[in-house]
């Protein structure tokens, strides 16, 4: 069994971010059966709606947006794991949306992509009361990773609070993630978007760190999920009891299933 901690669910084009969807044949509904046939047996996420209006308003884009993946999870059920966008522009609202979010059994902040929605410090001060709310609310923040300097700010000031990181990166990012994790003991890695194909650094992550630490993510449907599948299931440095971790165990803790 496998939790993909790491994807973008879609209704429509606007919102399957996949670069090459016109021969991919990816429907909202195939996809449930395409990722179960993977061993797929939850996902996680954001949905992320293109293109984004520069000139509308900004919180009611992320706002609809977090409507779909409400409206997503009605479909799939337990199948899906929402998750929700805040911005650090609207921390009244943002707030807003985490109290309402957890009233509705939602766990996961994120993945966060502030590149796409205007905004590029997670080290601010009005991100950092978003992150007060979510951990007060014992929510999962997802956030793509970014600014080295940045994160560590981050975690540093706020380590009460739950981080997944997105990417694991080349060499340099996934050494400074590793630091992070020492940081606190609250920041977690998924696997998702390009590092994991660099072989022996999940070996690497796991002997430093603790398997503990690493969630499968593939961020379907931009990555090829059965990639990153057998970047877990058939790395040859890992245990199967270390696969089971990382493929399942760690995100089910983390999400308390």
């Amino acid at each position: 069994m496998i939790i993909d901690f790491h994807t973008h669910p879609f209704v429509d084009e606007n919102t399957n971010i996949c670069s090459h969807k016109n021969y991919c044949n990816m429907t909202a509904d195939n996809t449930f059966n395409n990722l179960k046939a993977l061993g797929v047996v939850k996902i996680c996420g954001s949905v992320i709606k293109l293109p984004f209006d520069k000139n509308a308003d900004t919180w009611q884009q992320l706002k609809n947006a977090n409507d779909i993946a409400l409206g997503l999870k009605e479909k799939y059920g337990d199948f899906y794991q929402v998750g929700f966008h805040v911005h650090p522009d609207y921390v009244k609202e943002s707030i807003d949306e985490i109290e309402r979010m957890s009233k509705l059994g939602v766990k996961i902040v994120g993945e966060l992509v502030p590149y796409l929605h205007g905004w590029s410090d997670y080290s601010c001060k009005a991100f950092g009361e978003i992150i007060e709310a979510a951990a007060h609310y014992n929510m999962l923040i997802s956030f793509h990773s970014m600014d080295n300097d940045q994160m560590d700010k981050m975690v540093s000031e706020h380590k009460d609070a739950i981080f997944v990181a997105a990417h694991p990166g080349e060499y340099e990012d996934f050494m400074r993630h590793l630091a992070r994790m020492k940081m606190s003991e609250n920041y977690y890695l998924d696997l998702s978007g390009y590092g994991i194909f660099r072989h022996g650094m999940l070996r690497r992550g796991i002997d430093k760190m603790g398997v503990e630490r690493f969630l499968f993510g593939s961020d379907y449907p931009t990555c090829n999920p059965a990639m990153y599948i057998g970047g877990v299931a058939e790395d040859f440095t890992l245990t199967a009891e270390e696969k089971q971790a990382v493929l399942y165990d760690n995100a089910a803790r983390l999400l308390k299933l």
